[in-house]
């Protein structure tokens, strides 16, 4: 299995070399459980999601990441090192279900984003598009809670103009409290699209609610490639 040291090294330095230019927030810290399996859920609005959302938490993850990242040299090698683990986007992958249950087994917390990849704008499960089939399933099987995750904020940090010295982006990372398993019985599949709808909407809960509770203004809040660059 994975070190937490090499986790917390690879999340460390992400956050230490971009920590002059951002300026995060956690929030919900105290809903993240401290031992035991446990799925870790969030929206998906850019590469920098998982150090962000990974330094927030006091416990490592081990993330599920496009196959793409571990052939880029020595990212690969990191990505490896730190716990993370491919999987093949837009199809079903046996051996990346098979190490998230493997690891959730070993009572370790694994990082999905449901959304199946990034998506902003009415892609995203944040204005209300539906989530990629896969989280139920794999909580139903391993018996694991969901921890539903929001990020927001991240994607800015494309634009190069973020980069400004003393022009501090803003990001936040909220928990809320681990959703059961769905249950194992009966109609399983309609079991578990029931549980994705109540993933999708507690996400959308808990967004709004870190919206309004925070006062995040409108730039801030997770915009479309074209609309970053002017286009729309």
């Amino acid at each position: 299995m994975p070190s937490p040291l090499a986790y917390r090294f690879c999340t460390g330095s992400v956050r230490a070399l971009l920590s002059p230019f951002v300026s995060r927030r956690s929030l919900g810290r105290e809903h993240i459980p401290r031992n035991g399996a446990c799925i870790l859920a969030p929206n998906h609005i850019s590469h920098f999601d998982p150090p962000f959302i990974g330094s927030a938490s006091p416990r490592p993850a081990d993330w599920m990441a496009m196959r793409e990242l571990f052939s880029i040299p020595v990212v690969g090698k990191l990505l490896t090192w730190a716990g993370t683990f491919p999987v093949e986007m837009g199809k079903f992958d046996m051996p990346a279900v098979r190490a998230a249950i493997e690891r959730l087994k070993a009572g370790r917390m694994v990082g999905v984003f449901p959304e199946g990849g990034l998506r902003t704008g009415p892609n995203s499960v944040l204005e209300g598009a539906a989530l990629r089939p896969g989280v139920a399933a794999l909580a139903q099987m391993t018996g694991a809670p969901v921890l539903p995750c929001v990020i927001i904020g991240t994607d800015a940090l494309y634009a190069p103009r973020q980069y400004i010295p003393l022009r501090r982006t803003k990001v936040w990372v909220a928990f809320a409290p681990p959703l059961p398993p769905p249950a194992g019985g009966g109609d399983k599949a309609a079991t578990r699209e029931k549980f994705e709808a109540l993933l999708a909407q507690t996400l959308q809960e808990l967004y709004a609610r870190t919206v309004r509770e925070q006062k995040i203004p409108p730039e801030c809040l997770p915009q479309t490639p074209q609309r970053r660059k002017g286009r729309a």
